[in-house]
């Protein structure tokens, strides 16, 4: 499973000219599963994300999480997180979990997460346009299996 953190000041999501999630202050969190993940791979994510150390203490070091700061969480699957790109010019997506069962780690993911924070989400398969504040900027990528 791999996430693409974006700590932001503000971050949305656009399904059908609507917005269908919306947050202040937090994490933007792009998110791909793989077909080799499973449970202990959300929960390893979620604590990781909840507890990164990226927000700003009064002295202005990268000192506090999203659990210190009362931060939000936007959570959009993005499955091209698993595009393979190594061959030819058009990525192979042969990696990512089938959509059953990555709707399923999604949402389960989603749902721990609001275990710590105030969550918000896109719309699983959907085309969506995700709009953000990037706050730094501040990116960290995570994976799992900590292959990064």
């Amino acid at each position: 499973m791999r996430a693409v953190v974006q700590r932001v000041t503000r971050a949305s999501v656009t399904v059908d000219d609507k917005i269908i999630g919306q947050i202040g202050k937090g994490v933007l969190v792009l998110l791909g599963i793989t077909q080799a993940d499973t449970e202990k791979d959300v929960d390893y994510l979620v604590e990781k994300i909840v507890n990164l150390r990226i927000f700003d203490d009064e002295n202005g070091k990268m000192n506090l999480s999203l659990s210190d700061t009362g931060g939000e969480i936007l959570a959009v699957s993005q499955f091209t997180l698993y595009g393979d790109t190594r061959r030819g010019r058009r990525p192979s997506y042969i990696d990512a979990a089938a959509p059953e069962r990555a709707n399923e780690l999604y949402e389960l993911f989603v749902s721990r997460a609001k275990n710590f924070a105030r969550v918000e989400t896109g719309q699983f398969q959907a085309m969506m346009q995700v709009e953000l504040v990037n706050d730094g900027p501040v990116t960290i990528l995570i994976d799992s299996t900590k292959l990064f």
